[in-house]
């Protein structure tokens, strides 16, 4: 039967993401004004059916990408099914947010002059570049100051300028940036599998082909794609020895978002591996170097912007919004009404205060993991994945696609086991949470419930793994693609030195 074939499942994906894309036309994030009149409201009655029609289409994907995992295929038949899956989003509206009209008003308001990191999009002139935007932005956003750092102000008044901010294309050339940083994510992915010796087709079956990036990264525009794209490039040169052109790569990943800022510890574990000298040189070496490179090209980046350091003081607004995701927040703000009903108390700073404990908590994880990446008991890119994932975990605001911070690195470091069943399961439960016009309906978490529970049967009854790939346990060799380059044997590729502490 077809269906059971590799290229069934690519057709099958492909009329999933068509059914998406279809319905997200008219149930997508559509924004307030088009003057060209393609991204139009059609009433209530159209919208639901056209929602119904896109939950179908994700269901669709998510199967054709499951049953996908357990073939044995190539990396170029991977990288086809990814481009049919990928094309039917190029040009659909915003689906599953509204970030991109914050990203074409904030770059509006840096062509316009306005400090983004004082002021909202609310700032912006309605008849002017980038009112159609302005108007079209998250009620959350549209009086908060930008969290995004200069680099994709850059990018984004870059978009605004060339096309007027008029929305059609403002948002088509925002998706071009996201079809570039997919791009960027599977170079890097291919070259992170090759480094330690893992099937690459399966690197980017998880971390490329997720519906979860698809969806939310070309789909929904986020920025995320492009700071992962950048974090994991620079990763990549570190890890064959050019790390100062890698800390430049990842100074310009936190230029985007912050986040990316952990993967300067994990580069400072292979430059402290690859020193010579005295130990305290190394460790110096391998402390600041890195970091200080990164800020280097961030201050030079804020420098060419001209948007100023305001960047250094709004990295914490997004904690303002609560999210169901967040495990800190739902504890902070279980315990903070608590205290306000027993001890007559202001729940809000008890809420902030359970937050920085998760940060700190995160902190403290992401420095254990660092530690035994020196003492290489694990890879300094293995451990920069669990780090990416615990601070997800313990952050005050968590959204679905943050899971891809980490997704992408370990999908290419570690063998299939538990952590990477884990993340199966999460990925195909994450795209039912958000309706695809943004919101996130309560009965958005209860279908991302089922899927947990349907998705943690199937894969204990039968673990999507592709014919070859040897499970946790048994023997057997590591199966690779027929068409893979070779791979260098990396147990460890950044073995520590025998001094190492």
């Amino acid at each position: 039967m077809w269906a059971l074939s590799a290229v069934g499942y690519r057709r099958l994906g492909a009329v999933g993401s068509l059914a998406i894309v279809g319905g997200g036309w008219f149930a997508g994030k559509l924004p307030a004004h088009d003057p060209w009149g393609l991204w139009t409201d059609h009433g209530s009655t159209t919208k639901a059916v056209a929602a119904a029609v896109a939950y179908v289409g994700l269901t669709v994907l998510v199967v054709a990408w499951w049953q996908y995992g357990r073939t044995a295929s190539t990396v170029r038949d991977t990288l086809v099914t990814l481009a049919w899956w990928t094309a039917p989003f190029l040009l659909a509206p915003p689906l599953y947010s509204a970030d991109v009209y914050s990203y074409i008003a904030q770059g509006s308001m840096v062509v316009e002059g306005h400090d983004v990191y004082t002021v909202g999009p609310s700032a912006l002139d309605p008849g002017g570049i980038g009112g159609d935007a302005a108007a079209s932005v998250g009620n959350h956003w549209r009086d908060t100051p930008a969290p995004y750092g200069p680099l994709f102000l850059l990018i984004s008044a870059a978009v605004a300028w060339t096309t007027g901010a008029t929305i059609v294309p403002a948002v088509l050339a925002m998706r071009l940036v996201a079809l570039l940083s997919l791009v960027l994510i599977v170079w890097a992915l291919r070259r992170l599998a090759r480094e330690h010796g893992h099937n690459e087709s399966r690197a980017l079956w998880l971390g490329a082909l997720n519906p979860l990036l698809l969806i939310h990264v070309v789909g929904g525009v986020h920025n995320d794609g492009l700071m992962i794209g950048l974090m994991l490039a620079g990763f990549v040169l570190a890890l064959r020895g050019q790390w100062i052109a890698g800390s430049a790569l990842v100074g310009l990943a936190i230029m985007v978002k912050s986040p990316a800022a952990v993967s300067l510890l994990f580069i400072g574990v292979l430059v402290h591996a690859s020193a010579t000298g005295p130990q305290w040189r190394r460790w110096a070496k391998g402390l600041f170097a890195p970091g200080l490179i990164a800020c280097a090209v961030a201050g030079g980046a804020t420098l060419i912007s001209g948007t100023g350091f305001g960047w250094l003081h709004t990295q914490g607004v997004a904690a303002n919004i609560h999210t169901a995701l967040s495990v800190t927040s739902d504890l902070g703000l279980g315990i903070g009404e608590l205290a306000h009903l027993l001890l007559d108390v202001d729940a809000e700073p008890v809420k902030s205060a359970v937050q920085t404990l998760g940060l700190a908590v995160a902190l403290g994880l992401i420095v254990v993991l660092a530690r035994r990446a020196m003492r290489g008991s694990m890879t300094p890119a293995h451990a920069l994945g669990l780090s990416l994932l615990v601070l997800v975990a313990l952050s005050p605001m968590v959204q679905p696609w943050y899971l891809l911070w980490s997704m992408a690195v370990v999908a290419a470091t570690e063998q299939y086991g538990r952590l990477s069943a884990v993340l199966i399961v999460l990925s195909a439960a994450l795209v039912y949470e958000t309706h695809p016009m943004g919101a996130t309906p309560p009965y958005g978490f209860a279908l991302a419930g089922l899927a947990v529970l349907l998705g943690t049967l199937a894969i204990r009854r039968a673990p999507v793994v592709p014919p070859g790939v040897r499970l946790p346990g048994r023997r057997g060799p590591e199966g690779t693609a027929e068409d893979q380059e070779p791979s260098t044997p990396a147990a460890s590729p950044t073995p520590a030195p025998q001094n190492a502490p």
